[in-house]
């Protein structure tokens, strides 16, 4: 039987290079505590969906606490944790999946599926947690997480469009491994989801959450805009190589 310390060898020997699109907090951060908590279900024997269904639980967890909490600096640090758990959990899936042979399609559905939940749920919570627990009620800043929402919803949406369209004509997906840099993974930080999981901490003090907050539903935008600018011109490039 193998040992924690065998299957966490095993994950490290068999990390792929990171996409081209993934920045420094997933890469350096989040899939180093993903592959400690892979290595641990493997020896616990949970499944690939176990931990799928880890990660939702934490990050259900965290949305219901941000809802009805107050905001305090404790509910601030407790909803970071409970996000960046279930961020972790979310890498530990696909980690498990590959220790145990590989995944399967009804998994990959099943986390992506998790993840339109997180991303489309998350800052609708935030929007309501404003409303209901600060002095910011009718306030244009309730229109900052309304923003951030359609953002972050039509770049989840737009990378798994663009990756399925290119898939079709056996073209690398936007995630394809092996082409990310550490520069590129840095300058790509503030889209991060687990640099957003750590902005919480801030909860209890709303206008730096708010700060900082708004400046990466900004960056996030720009990133949109010029992302979306080149995913059309890649699959227009692909229309016009297909025979």
């Amino acid at each position: 039987m193998s040992t924690f310390g065998d299957s966490y060898s095993r994950l490290a020997a068999a990390q792929k290079g990171h996409a081209r699109g993934a920045p420094a907090y997933s890469v350096y951060v989040n899939r180093r505590i993903g592959r400690v908590m892979a290595a641990a279900a493997h020896q616990w024997g949970i499944t690939p969906d176990g931990a799928t269904g880890i990660s939702a639980l934490h990050t259900f967890g965290a949305l219901v606490l941000l809802v009805v909490g107050p905001a305090q600096w404790w509910t601030g640090c407790l909803v970071a944790l409970l996000l960046v758990l279930g961020y972790a959990w979310d890498s530990a899936d696909g980690q498990l999946a590959r220790l145990r042979g590989g995944g399967s399609l009804a998994g990959e559905w099943l986390d992506h599926f998790v993840d339109a939940f997180k991303t489309a749920s998350l800052h609708l919570c935030v929007l309501v947690a404003l409303w209901w627990h600060t002095d910011l009620r009718d306030t244009l800043w309730l229109i900052v997480p309304l923003a951030y929402c359609v953002i972050a919803v039509v770049t989840f949406f737009g990378m798994l469009l663009n990756d399925l369209l290119k898939g079709k004509k056996g073209v690398d997906s936007t995630h394809a491994r092996g082409g990310g840099t550490a520069l590129r993974s840095t300058i790509l930080l503030p889209t991060d989801f687990g640099l957003l999981c750590l902005v919480f901490v801030l909860w209890g003090f709303p206008p730096a959450f708010l700060t900082v907050y708004t400046l990466l539903m900004i960056a996030n935008g720009v990133f949109l805009a010029a992302a979306a600018v080149k995913w059309h011109r890649e699959i227009r490039a692909l229309e016009v190589a297909a025979p």
